[in-house]
C-alpha cells in the first residue's frame, strides 16, 4: 500500500510541477528564459513524467492563451460558466487541443503562437499513441507487482489522464470558488483555498489573471507559491534565467 501512495504522490507532484513550470510559465507567459538544450530536457521531461496524457507545449500555450485573451466569455475554451460539469469542459477542452494538435485547429493569430518553444522533431513524437500506451502498461505492471489488492487499480485512471485532470481542476475550482485579491474586469478568476495545497501555487488565478506576467502567483502573506519556490534553485543554477 505504501509503494503505491508514494507513487501516486509522485506522479501528480512531478506532473504538477511540470506542467506549472515548463508549459505554463515557460511555455506560455515566457515568464522566464532557457537555453535551447534545457528547452529540450524540460520538453522530455515533461513528456515522461505526464505519461499517457502527455501534454504538447504548442497546444497548451495556445489554448492557455485564448483562455487569458477570452476569460469566461463564450469563447474562453475552457471557463466553467459554460458547463454543467467539469467532465464536460474537460472533454471539449480536450478535443480543441487533439485539433489544435493535428492541425484541424487553424491559427488565425500569430500572436498566440509567438516565442512557443518549438522541437519539431519531438512534437511528431508526441502525436504518437503507441509510447503513451506502454507507459500506460507501466503502471498497470507497477500496480500488479504492489498494490495489495485489486481495489487499488481503481487508482490507474489517474495516472491515465493526470495532466488534463491537473489542468481541469484548475480552471474549474479557479473560476468558480473562493476569493479575490483583485476585481479584473470581466474575469470571474478566484484564488481557491485551501484546494491549492494539491496544485502547488496554480489556484491562485485570481493574482494571475490581474498579473499575467508575474512568476510568483503568491501575493499575501498567507500565500504560498510551491512552483515557484521550486524555480528558485533553477535560476540560483542557472537554468532558468529572469528576462
Amino acid at each position: 500500500m505504501a509503494a503505491i501512495l508514494v507513487f501516486l504522490g509522485l506522479h501528480w507532484f512531478l506532473s504538477l510541477t511540470m506542467h506549472s513550470l515548463y508549459l505554463h510559465r515557460y511555455g506560455s507567459h515566457r515568464m522566464f528564459s532557457m537555453s535551447r538544450g534545457w528547452e529540450k530536457v524540460f520538453a522530455v521531461i515533461t513528456y515522461v513524467i505526464q505519461g499517457p496524457s502527455a501534454l504538447g507545449v504548442r497546444p497548451y500555450a495556445i489554448l492557455h492563451r485564448l483562455h487569458h485573451r477570452h476569460s469566461d466569455t463564450e469563447k474562453d475554451p475552457h471557463s466553467p460558466l459554460y458547463y454543467s460539469n467539469i467532465v464536460a469542459m474537460m472533454l471539449n477542452t480536450f478535443h480543441t487541443f487533439v485539433a489544435l494538435q493535428t492541425g484541424k485547429f487553424k491559427v488565425d493569430d500569430p500572436a498566440l503562437e509567438e516565442g512557443i518553444p518549438r522541437w519539431i522533431a519531438f512534437d511528431r513524437f508526441e502525436s504518437f499513441w503507441w509510447p503513451r500506451l506502454l507507459m500506460a502498461a507501466g503502471y498497470v505492471t507497477f500496480y500488479i507487482y504492489f498494490a495489495p489488492s485489486a481495489r487499488w487499480y481503481l487508482l490507474l485512471p489517474v495516472h491515465f489522464v493526470v495532466g488534463p485532470a491537473q489542468g481541469a481542476i484548475v480552471n474549474w475550482c479557479g473560476h468558480k470558488y473562493g476569493y479575490a485579491n483583485h476585481k479584473n474586469l470581466g474575469d470571474h478568476s478566484r484564488n481557491t483555498l485551501p484546494i491549492d495545497l494539491i496544485t502547488f501555487g496554480e489556484l491562485f488565478q485570481n493574482n494571475h489573471h490581474h498579473s499575467p506576467e508575474r512568476i510568483n502567483f503568491a501575493q499575501r502573506w498567507f500565500e504560498v507559491d510551491i512552483v515557484y519556490l521550486v524555480s528558485r534553485p533553477l535560476f540560483w543554477l542557472g537554468i532558468l534565467k529572469p528576462i
